[in-house]
């Protein structure tokens, strides 16, 4: 797992898929709430004047030189749940944005959300 002081520094830098196809560049990083451990980035995705913001787990990425490698498709990852580039992710968003990536989803013991970002 990248840790969360390293992975900050890659904002704005590229995001590719795992077979080095630019994606988007990274915009934020989303820890989770109980390990406050790097789990999701935000990956700005689109055309010019449309973009939007799409979620890709970082468990397995990659840092190389000036991009950020993600174990995932690049047709995967653009398909994933998206906000507005000026929006946050609702915690009622949260179990679609795992249940994309196939990943269990669980509220923490008092109800509280599982993402938050950083």
């Amino acid at each position: 797992m990248i840790a969360s002081a390293d992975i900050r520094e890659w904002r704005g830098q590229s995001v590719v898929d795992e077979k080095g196809h630019r994606i988007g560049s990274l915009e934020a990083v989303y820890v989770e709430t109980a390990s406050d451990e790097p789990f999701f980035a935000t990956v700005t995705v689109g055309l010019p004047f449309q973009h939007r913001l799409v979620f890709v787990p970082l468990d397995g990425a990659v840092v190389g030189p000036g991009y950020v490698k993600v174990p995932f498709p690049k047709g995967q990852v653009k398909q994933a749940p998206s906000i507005g580039t000026d929006d946050i992710l609702p915690a009622e968003d949260e179990p679609a944005v795992f249940a994309h990536y196939a990943l269990t989803y669980a509220v923490g013991s008092g109800g509280e959300r599982r993402l938050a970002r950083r």
